[in-house]
């Protein structure tokens, strides 16, 4: 366990995702989930979490295992399709992570969804976080159309509000 990530998280708790994400941001990142999946028949969910703490601090939780746990609890995995996506942010790691259920996860692969990762992390450390996001969620829907295409009308399964843990 790294002292200097303790102290990252301890100091970059939870007020820094409000100020960096506030009501007007996530409005937009929520427009852009709805535009999203009306090209698509998957499912898309964007959580932020400033920080880690208490157990799974102290635990040294690696952002990829918080993510799981996140999809898990958010039961993104419970989708008709087999076809619901997490994008997930931890802003004290800077890391982003996505998980994707089964259906996507095996067309997609590991190395399509760490493409966009990648593209979103260069956008948060040009600060562009809204930027960034929006980028992440229209890279999500595209590979869920082209692999998930609506079949006439489909069901919002899971919100399109985002989570600021």
């Amino acid at each position: 366990m790294s002292i200097k990530r303790i102290a990252r998280h301890l100091v970059q708790h939870h007020w820094r995702a409000k100020q960096i994400f506030p009501r007007t941001v996530l409005e937009r990142i929520e427009q852009a989930i709805e535009r999203g999946e009306a090209s698509h028949s998957g499912q898309i969910r964007f959580v932020v979490e400033g920080a880690l703490d208490g157990g799974p601090l102290f635990r040294n939780q690696p952002a990829r295992e918080r993510a799981l746990d996140v999809f898990s609890h958010l039961r993104i995995w419970d989708t008709a399709h087999n076809n619901g996506v997490l994008i997930y942010l931890l802003l004290a790691d800077r890391d982003v992570e996505i998980i994707a259920d089964r259906g996507i996860d095996a067309k997609v692969g590991a190395e399509g969804w760490e493409t966009i990762c990648q593209a979103m992390e260069a956008d948060f450390r040009s600060g562009q976080f809204e930027r960034g996001v929006i980028a992440g969620i229209e890279a999500v829907s595209r590979e869920l159309a082209r692999h998930f295409p609506p079949g006439g009308p489909h069901p919002n399964e899971l919100p399109d509000a985002p989570v600021v843990m």
